[in-house]
């Protein structure tokens, strides 16, 4: 049985290779095709065997009416031997083949398709998904979109599961009982073709409600998701300003209008059923009663009379199924459309056509007319022109919103200038590959954000195919090997393979940051970006590791911010910032010298941090 839940398993393979789209379709049925391609042949053939289940179902009922007009015709005897063989064969038939078909159907439907679409719509969603830009995930709640990550895969699957299993079952289950009806008595379709016009208008009534009311109760469920996990992922500024209440009401505001879109979904459900149930009520008095009347009037069989009963019944069960499965259809459809709004995304931010890796040789960097103002046309970058020559170590200064991490962002290509060029030993970026660009360029943040995992896959993040030693080599090199060692997590793991909590929550910030500094040791890259590197440690670490940091500026063509003069003192060029524009640079001594805005900031400056506001 393994073998045989193994090969229906491995039909389709979900990762398989599959070009990519910068902009996926934007209507339903071309996105859900997309993801359908991969499982042509098996939804060809689960549509058949559907099909054909449900004809030997039809049958079944039909054969059951022609064994009751057999057995009424004479005594037991000779019934026997007249139709024992007859008997024998389709009870072989119900016993092995029927079963066999009912197998093979349910497990293509639960074996082949089912696991399979719905993991390749969430690989291929979640890869999709990280190739957006870091400015459309600070767009959006990390936490709705992960659960739309999450929640459209099984509603696509739901939607593929009630296709085969309910909707052409129940078509084909539909034709055969009309097949029936009419080989039995024209006439009795009458009564049918009455119930299936009003069934065909209660449908249309609950889908043009259902698709609608769905997707606003999805939406709603993920404005849950959004503001709760928002509210986890800043737990310590929720208990510190004790706003528990306030983050109670913020989460049940989203969680009411969830109330309200899931009772206006189920209203409309109630009253499907109720209507539902009057009209199976037709469906039954209308063909048995036309059944037992031709009877009466020697125009039908007893077989007859049962077969219509016996169909009718099971259409009368049907009935709900069949409205359920195509309002969870429908429900599901919606599902994937509020999903669609994340997933089929375009992806603005994409590598040149004939893109190829960046060829750093020396590490020059060249702003030429660079402007960026986030699409508000205020803020930002205002017209850079700045030359940094290799190995140029350069300090950048100036207060909140001059455009410091702007041009950090831009020289990353998070976003794509909206003017000017940025230059790296002469090669446009915006013309070379991203992850290449990336990999030459080591940066240190002040928010040192850690991935939920071990202390060792954080620090070989910057490069995995590092070994063991050199690893923790660089840990020592940024003063982190030592309390790495004291180390343990609530799963009892220790020292490198203890795990540091979401986003490093486990380690204090200093903690923090020198796992980042190792982590960037170990990448060892060209081009060295620090954004307040050292703002996070104390004065006796900082002091501690400032070699550490002037030994990985070696060689290395970087950029530093800082609010800590002192720290970028000895650079061999500072920019000073201030709205958008360069508007001093030079060696600490020359600023000072000149008497402007550096030396302002020097001096107003209390306990080595710029004091912005007062340099003003």
């Amino acid at each position: 049985m393994r073998i045989l839940f193994r090969y229906f398993e491995n039909l389709v393979n979900p990762y398989v290779d599959y070009p990519e789209e910068d902009r996926p379709p934007t209507r339903l049925w071309p996105f859900m095709m997309g993801y359908a391609r991969p499982f042509a042949r098996v939804f060809v053939w689960a549509g058949l065997l559907s099909v054909l289940v449900a004809a030997v179902e039809v049958w079944l009922i039909f054969y059951m009416g022609r064994v009751v007009d057999i057995l009424g015709r004479d005594d037991p005897a000779r019934v026997w031997s007249q139709y024992g063989i007859e008997l024998i064969a389709v009870a072989l038939f119900i016993l092995l083949l029927r079963p066999l078909l009912h197998v093979v159907d349910v497990m293509l439907l639960n074996n082949a398709i089912l696991p399979n679409f719905g993991t390749l719509i969430r690989w291929r969603a979640h890869k999709h998904v990280l190739r957006q830009s870091v400015g459309w995930f600070e767009n959006d709640f990390a936490g709705r979109i992960a659960n739309r990550i999450m929640q459209t895969p099984p509603a696509a699957g739901e939607v593929v599961f009630q296709v085969f299993d309910a909707i052409s079952f129940a078509l084909a289950y539909l034709i055969g009982a009309a097949v029936l009806l009419m080989a039995s008595d024209a006439r009795l379709l009458i009564p049918l073709a009455i119930w299936f016009a009003l069934y065909v208008v209660l449908i249309r009534w609950t889908v043009a409600r259902v698709g609608p009311a769905s997707k606003a109760a999805s939406d709603a469920r993920s404005a849950i998701t959004g503001r709760v996990v928002d509210s986890y992922t800043n737990i310590h500024s929720v208990k510190m300003f004790a706003h528990h209440e306030q983050e109670l009401d913020y989460a049940r505001e989203a969680i009411e209008r969830s109330r309200e879109t899931f009772q206006a979904e189920m209203r409309i459900f109630t009253l499907m059923d109720v209507v539902l149930v009057s009209l199976n009520g037709l469906l039954i008095v209308g063909v048995v009663g036309w059944a037992i009347a031709l009877w009466m009037q020697g125009q039908a069989s007893v077989g007859v009379v049962a077969a219509a009963t016996a169909l009718t019944l099971r259409l009368n069960a049907m009935t709900g199924w069949i409205m359920w499965a195509l309002t969870t259809f429908f429900r599901q459809l919606g599902v994937v459309a509020e999903g669609m709004e994340t997933i089929a995304q375009p992806i603005d931010l994409v590598d040149a056509a004939a893109a190829r890796p960046l060829a750093l040789r020396e590490g020059k960097i060249e702003l030429r007319g660079l402007s960026h103002h986030y699409g508000r046309g205020a803020g930002g970058l205002d017209r850079i022109d700045l030359t940094i020559e290799p190995g140029q170590k350069v300090g950048l200064i100036g207060r909140s919103g001059a455009g410091k991490s702007t041009l950090i962002k831009l020289l990353l290509r998070f976003y794509d200038a909206e003017a000017g060029q940025i230059l790296i030993d002469g090669q446009d970026i915006s013309e070379v590959r991203q992850d290449s660009l990336r990999g030459h360029i080591g940066m240190v943040q002040q928010d040192s954000s850690l991935l939920h995992r071990s202390v060792r896959d954080n620090i070989l993040y910057g490069r995995p195919d590092a070994g063991e030693d050199e690893m923790i080599a660089a840990a020592r090199q940024a003063e982190a090997h030592e309390f790495i060692l004291d180390l343990t997590d609530p799963q009892g793991r220790h020292g490198y393979d203890a795990h540091v909590g979401e986003r490093g929550v486990k380690l204090s910030g200093g903690q923090r940051q020198r796992v980042t500094l190792a982590r960037v040791i170990l990448k060892d890259a060209p081009i060295l970006l620090l954004d307040e590197a050292t703002s996070a440690l104390d004065s006796e670490v900082e002091a501690a590791i400032q070699d550490t940091l002037y030994g990985m500026m070696q060689g290395k063509t970087v950029i530093a911010i800082a609010h800590r003069l002192s720290t970028i003192a000895q650079m061999d060029r500072i920019l000073v910032m201030d709205r958008g524009r360069i508007v001093e640079q030079g060696s600490h001594a020359d600023l000072l010298a000149r008497g402007g805005l550096y030396a302002r900031f020097w001096a107003r400056q209390s306990g080595g941090f710029l004091d912005a506001d007062a340099a003003e």
